[in-house]
């Protein structure tokens, strides 16, 4: 029978058999990676998605519901195991689980030139995709990126391809400096004056008023962190109003109605599958790897190490790093 993460309670989980669904209809797919998404993944494991956004926040093959007991989780690559395309390597937004059964529709064969390790972040680079589109960045922008995890380091990576902009990736931690040199993009940890274009995704208050100072006279911040159900404290006196500044929301369960005319979900994941495929470079996103056999005793830990980019999970018997 196939097994599955479940978050049972508060700060809680376990594996749990689960029954495989049948259908003529339903593709099997065995897995391969997973990958742990730490910031939306801690404040579901915290019981913090509050109540307003339960439906919402459903994930597309979400078992259960919030807070609790809830299968979650959506970064999900395996082989596939019956019908026309079997044998293909495939990602679907489907939670930590060895084994599963989903209309093919749901799955996104990977492009033959991309590692299947990699893939675990796809549902990330649509994320930095969407927020990159908000932006609206053009080339020759000065672009300030606060937050060097997973989501504002593809960000970085993203703006840094426009040409003839200056981008720069902006952390308090200064080790994540390492991660902006294996990505080729300027660090700090002050992000710059006068920036054309401030993308927050650092999920802190002080992360937020930085993006805010940082902005030029008219110039568009964009707010890609989720803060569950914590409030945020931010300052908009000073030359906020006089900068006539803009401060954008951005959400990866929907498309900017300005591209939604010609793009829809699964144009933006095979897109976000190419990217991927472009840069060896982005394997420095991934911050370990581990097996799912002993997932519900490491996943509290994983959650709560700052050092945590993009954890990697393994089904297959035997793990090798980082």
């Amino acid at each position: 029978m196939p097994t599955a993460l479940w978050i049972t309670g508060t700060s809680m989980c376990a594996l749990r058999q689960e029954e495989l669904p049948v259908g003529n209809n339903l593709v099997e797919v065995e897995t391969l990676f997973s990958g742990i998404s730490r910031g939306t993944e801690s404040l579901v494991f915290q019981g913090a998605v509050p109540e307003t956004e339960h439906e919402r926040m459903r994930g597309p093959h979400q078992s259960g519901d919030f807070p609790h007991p809830v299968k979650y989780g959506y970064a999900n690559v395996g082989r596939i195991a019956s019908g026309p395309r079997r044998g293909e390597i495939a990602f679907c937004l489907f939670p930590h689980q060895d084994r599963f059964a989903v209309p093919d529709a749901d799955l996104t064969t990977l492009p033959v030139d991309l590692p299947p390790a990699r893939a675990v972040l796809a549902a990330n680079m649509e994320t930095a995709l969407n927020i990159v589109w908000d932006a609206r960045a053009a080339p020759g922008d000065r672009i300030a990126v606060i937050g060097a995890g997973v989501v504002g380091a593809l960000c970085a990576w993203l703006c840094s391809r426009i040409p003839g902009t200056e981008v720069t990736l902006v952390d308090v931690n200064p080790a994540r400096r390492v991660l902006a040199e294996r990505l080729a993009i300027p660090f700090a940890s002050h992000p710059p004056a006068d920036c054309d274009v401030a993308i927050h995704a650092s999920a802190s208050d002080a992360g937020l008023q930085s993006a805010v100072d940082c902005a030029g006279s008219h110039a568009r911040i964009v707010e890609a962190s989720w803060y569950g159900d914590k409030p945020v404290a931010l300052s908009l006196g000073g030359a906020f109003h006089a900068g006539r500044l803009q401060i954008i929301s951005s959400q990866v369960g929907s498309i900017p109605a300005e591209r939604a005319p010609r793009w829809d979900f699964r144009r933006r994941l095979a897109k976000a599958l190419d990217l991927l495929a472009s840069d060896d470079a982005l394997d420095a996103l991934i911050s370990r790897t581990s097996p799912f056999a002993t997932l519900d005793r490491d996943y509290a830990k994983i959650l709560a190490d700052p050092a945590t980019l993009c954890h990697r999970i393994s089904y297959a018997p035997t793990v090798e790093g980082p």
